[in-house]
């Protein structure tokens, strides 16, 4: 019997029209953006299905993707498919959260429209940057950015893969010394903010503000949480892990390799892209990864699971 895990991507994989073939086939994907909409004051399908340009922006991109990755499990679920341990990426953990009943749909996608707001208000335009730092290993990136001032690991992706994050002087010249110590590149990003780096605490401690009034439940299944990589079984420490996670490291790669010590053998990826499809194949590619991000790829999901 396969052990299965749910995982769902960040921000950066959103795309115009993501959603909208669940939206117009399901009646539950559909009152999960409705139920959105109604939350957000604004139309959810209108900002994932039509062109225009607030979906790349902070505050409206993260209750866009909550929104539609938690629509497309459910509906994944509806179909007899249920994982045995969740993980998200970054903004992806509170899709985790509501596949472990860990927090309502309603509260996760409210709770990361204020999320958004506080990144992006935390630091102005243009003074922060992030950068991909490709075929350096953790080790050596560490001994560059650990001495540094202004400049953090913001994710451990896959083996060959860290994003570093800070204050974009630090970050460009971070860059450099990572090239001369072997880094095959170094790729400035394009956000809008230094996310996962000690410039963003600020951030974390008004959404501490906003957890204080969310109801936090015991969770039905597991999930692991992006800065200490583990299993979280308990309600207790979920908020404070959610507090800390604004300003730290992403833990994905240790994060996968823990689901797959515990047995973990299919990895299902609900939402926009293949983003964590492909670090899969860098971290391990002996276990089996599914994408649900098109309506058609719940039929190949439930027969390749044969289920």
């Amino acid at each position: 019997m396969s052990r299965i895990a749910f995982i769902f991507p960040g921000q950066g994989a959103q795309v115009c029209g993501m959603g909208q073939d669940f939206y117009e086939n399901s009646q539950t994907a559909r009152q999960v953006f409705d139920k959105a909409t109604e939350l957000m004051g604004f139309s959810m399908p209108e900002l994932c299905f039509e062109k225009n340009d607030r979906l790349d922006i902070t505050e409206y991109t993260q209750a866009a993707m909550v929104t539609t990755s938690i629509a497309m499990m459910k509906v994944l679920m509806e179909r007899g498919v249920k994982p045995d341990v969740a993980a998200g990426l970054s903004l992806g953990e509170y899709c985790a959260l509501a596949a472990a009943g860990v927090m309502s749909e309603e509260d996760a996608i409210a709770t990361v429209r204020q999320r958004g707001i506080f990144m992006q208000e935390a630091v102005p335009v243009g003074q922060g940057a992030m950068a991909a730092i490709l075929a350096l290993d953790a080790a050596a990136i560490e001994a560059v950015t650990d001495p540094m001032e202004g400049v953090w690991i913001a994710n451990y992706n896959c083996p060959g893969q860290i994003v570093i994050s800070g204050k974009k002087e630090a970050v460009e010249e971070a860059c450099e010394k990572l090239k001369a110590a072997g880094a095959k590149r170094a790729i400035m990003l394009n956000v809008s903010g230094p996310f996962h780096s000690g410039m963003l605490t600020g951030a974390g401690e008004k959404l501490g503000e906003v957890l204080e009034h969310v109801k936090i439940h015991e969770p039905a299944i597991p999930y692991v949480a992006n800065v200490t990589a583990q299993y979280v079984t308990s309600a207790e420490p979920v908020k404070e892990l959610l507090v800390k996670q604004v300003s730290s490291s992403v833990r994905w790669q240790q994060s996968v390799e823990a689901m797959i010590a515990d047995g973990v053998d299919t990895f299902i990826e609900i939402g926009p892209g293949k983003t964590l499809a492909g670090f899969m194949r860098k971290i391990n590619k002996g276990v089996k990864t599914l994408n649900v991000e098109k309506w058609e790829d719940i039929d190949k999901a439930v027969e390749a699971l044969g289920q």
